[in-house]
């Protein structure tokens, strides 16, 4: 299917491996002009020249990394249309005794460069007459998940104020949505198991029985990017396999 994505542009964060390599990817295929966003400059740069992507070195916490992203993403390809935000999760851990330090980090790690970006891409955006921010958050902005209490506590502020915003920017023409991956078959999720075999419990709790892929959480990008999905908008699809249960 043609998604009508030929030419416009989009930023990619964490974009060297898993989902995000798997978004660059799959609106590359669809003829989109990408910029790849990234800490691990050497293979960044060889999955960007893969792709003919532009390789953007820079840490998503750093405010002039992310200024400097969009710069040369403009200076690139003359705009932005499509601002995918992605990247790591916080450690693990409880709820109880969680020290300043790490609620701190969590905020720095999931909710500021959300904002930052996006805010330094509105205006882009808006000239755009396309604008799509999508931001990639968790199953827990639908319900908690056990020991991952920083993720529990920040993400459902992300989905919070991206809602906010969808209202706000509604009459550009932009449209913001977020997606709430389940359990995906990542390097993230390989280092939950350690190395063991998958246990299943955790697959019987799938109603599909199995793990998803990268390039299914891809894919969903990619419509919520064109403009058959031009009337969603403070949405948050869930790509899970049918895990959440709970019903909004």
């Amino acid at each position: 299917m043609d998604l009508g994505l030929t030419g416009r542009t989009a930023i990619v964060c964490g974009a060297s491996s898993g989902m995000g390599l798997a978004i660059a990817e799959a609106l590359a295929a669809e003829g989109a002009n990408v910029a790849m966003f990234a800490r691990r400059r050497e293979v960044l740069e060889r999955e960007a020249e893969r792709l003919g992507a532009l390789a953007v070195r820079g840490d998503l916490t750093v405010a002039a990394d992310l200024q400097r992203l969009v710069e040369r993403t403009v200076d690139a390809f003359g705009g932005v249309d499509v601002l995918v935000n992605n990247g790591g999760g916080p450690p693990r851990g409880a709820a109880a005794g969680l020290s300043d330090d790490a609620v701190e980090g969590a905020v720095e790690l999931l909710l500021l460069p959300v904002i930052r970006l996006t805010s330094l891409c509105l205006p882009y955006l808006g000239r755009s007459g396309h604008g799509r921010v999508i931001t990639i958050t968790s199953t827990s902005v639908k319900q908690p998940i056990e020991n991952l209490a920083l993720s529990n506590a920040i993400r459902p502020g992300v989905v919070g104020w991206s809602k906010t915003l969808a209202r706000e920017v509604g009459a550009s023409g932009i449209t913001v949505n977020a997606i709430a991956p389940g359990r995906i078959d990542t390097d993230r999720l390989r280092e939950i198991y350690d190395g063991r075999s998958t246990p299943e419990q955790d697959l019987a709790e799938i109603p599909l029985g199995r793990f998803g892929e990268p390039r299914e959480v891809a894919e969903v990008v990619c419509f919520l990017a064109s403009d058959r999905a031009a009337y969603v908008s403070g949405a948050v699809i869930p790509v899970d396999g049918g895990l959440t249960r709970g019903l909004l």
